[in-house]
């Protein structure tokens, strides 16, 4: 069982009104390539991620190739090495949240949650048995005004072995359903659903662009996709909870970020 790592956020309700109010639930999902755009080397794209989230408003935001005060994103933010997930928390007024995979270019590199609700957030690292890039399960433990209580994860899977990839799909299952509760859980999974991994995730988690599309879209690369490997999935019990699905027509990073809406009951 790998290490745990706690990080407690907590903060005010916005806008007057609680989650369990709200009911409706959009999210996101986005891999962001280190916050620099991969058609044009050297250049940010935070300000196009950050007015994409508020765009849409998310009450969640999963997103993956999070540097943090790496000097690789020093050379897209102006010679500053930049926490990515602070910086975009900051910009769009959400809580920030960054689960380090690997030390990474005098910083860290992994994934990053942000909410628009107060939230307990951990990370937990994934395993590699082939080598390569650490990886890691982000993870939003959320509690509604009325006790109701889910969780939202993100993650990044291994893009250089599949054997890594099937076990770090099973032990996100193992540590997914070992808490008992409704799972939202989005990201790039480097699988697409001819492979093993897909297969292993599909016995216990729903894919939920195919509960309302029979024919997805793919998602990678972003300028013309050809793959579709960035996800929604959610537990059997949310099955009917799907209200709209969407890729998003963006190329300011290689791949297209997923917005999701849920009705949560």
């Amino acid at each position: 069982m790998g290490k745990f790592i706690l990080s407690m956020v907590f903060g005010l309700f916005l806008s007057g009104h609680s989650l369990a109010q709200q009911r409706t639930l959009t999210l996101l999902t986005f891999n962001i390539y280190h916050g620099e755009n991969p058609y044009h080397a050297g250049e940010s794209n935070l300000a196009e991620v950050a007015a994409l989230i508020q765009k849409y408003q998310p009450d969640f935001v999963a997103l993956q190739e999070v540097d943090s005060m790496t000097v690789r994103s020093a050379s897209s933010q102006g010679g500053r090495k930049v926490d990515l997930a602070a910086e975009l928390a900051e910009l769009t007024g959400m809580q920030g949240y960054f689960a380090k995979a690997i030390d990474f270019s005098q910083g860290g590199y992994g994934e990053s949650i942000l909410s628009k609700w107060p939230v307990e957030f951990s990370t937990i690292p994934l395993p590699t048995p082939m080598g390569g890039e650490g990886r890691s399960l982000a993870l939003a433990n959320v509690k509604m005004s009325d006790g109701k209580e889910f969780i939202f994860a993100g993650t990044h899977l291994c893009h250089e072995f599949e054997a890594n990839r099937n076990a770090q799909t099973e032990e996100i299952i193992r540590q997914l359903i070992r808490h008992g509760l409704s799972v939202v859980l989005a990201g790039d999974f480097n699988f697409e659903p001819n492979e093993r991994a897909y297969g292993i995730l599909s016995k216990d988690f729903l894919d939920a662009a195919l509960l309302v599309n029979t024919s997805p879209a793919a998602t990678y690369p972003a300028e013309a996709p050809t793959s579709r490997i960035d996800y929604f999935w959610i537990s059997q019990d949310l099955r009917g909870t799907v209200i709209s699905i969407e890729v998003l027509d963006v190329d300011f990073s290689d791949h297209r970020p997923i917005l999701m809406k849920l009705k949560m009951d």
